[in-house]
């Protein structure tokens, strides 16, 4: 069954202020990747669990037709008010039931969403809307990542393992396909001819405000606002203190 957990509005904005598109180096091997199997450029990529669109709009330089679909009516409404190239559209829907024809997409992705939805119904959808020539993407964040700012990186990467830490127990059992790297979705994946990657690092310049932004996008938090809001609220306000 598919988790849903991104339907708050608030929740949506802060998806849409403080998450990143894939950066320079993750672009750098998706791009490569689908040149050598001669997909970029094409013609249909479908973007799923788009979200606020970060992802969607990154792929429009290379495909005819960008689609981005997402279950959540809010993720969606922010993705379509955000500036986007007129070659990307968005549509509410599940991951699972892919409004596409059978053989008709060149391009299927899912950036840090796939382990949210149900795997073996995803997965087959992917291959009903794939061409026979077509590629898939799946790509999360690594549950390690490290924050850096001139001579502070370990100080700063110190404070975010305690705030993960914090937030534990308000995690959702999902996130352990993330935390091994995606190795249950890859193996998976019902094709051949399939590559695993774990070693692609970019450094993303973040402010503190953006840094706290991207504390208040994680479920984590917000499951921990919901449940214990004053506890939750003076958190971030310890974490943005230090």
């Amino acid at each position: 069954m598919a988790t849903r957990l991104f339907e708050d509005r608030a929740h949506a904005a802060f998806y849409q202020k403080y998450r990143f598109s894939p950066q320079e180096n993750l672009q750098g091997v998706i791009f490569s990747y689908l040149e050598e199997k001669r997909v970029s450029p094409g013609q249909l990529a479908v973007d799923v669990g788009c979200g606020s669109g970060q992802s969607a709009r990154m792929l429009a330089k290379h495909f005819e037709k960008v689609v981005g679909t997402d279950i959540s009516e809010a993720q969606i409404e922010q993705a379509r008010r955000a500036p986007h190239p007129p070659n990307v559209s968005y549509l509410v829907c599940p991951a699972e039931e892919l409004p596409f024809e059978d053989g008709s997409v060149d391009l299927v992705t899912a950036f840090a969403a796939a382990h949210w939805f149900d795997g073996p119904r995803f997965l087959r959808e992917v291959e009903r809307v794939l061409k026979p020539s077509g590629c898939v993407v799946f790509s999360s964040y690594n549950l390690d990542m490290r924050l850096c700012y001139k001579d502070c990186s370990d100080e700063l990467t110190e404070i975010f393992r305690e705030i993960q830490a914090q937030l534990f127990s308000f995690k959702n059992e999902k996130i352990k396909l993330v935390e091994n790297n995606y190795q249950e979705i890859f193996d998976s994946l019902p094709f051949q001819e399939k590559k695993r990657m774990t070693d692609i690092f970019d450094k993303i310049p973040l402010s503190v405000a953006e840094i706290i932004g991207f504390i208040q996008s994680l479920t984590s938090y917000r499951r921990h606002l919901k449940i214990q809001p004053e506890e939750a609220k003076s958190l971030l306000q310890n974490t943005e203190r230090r």
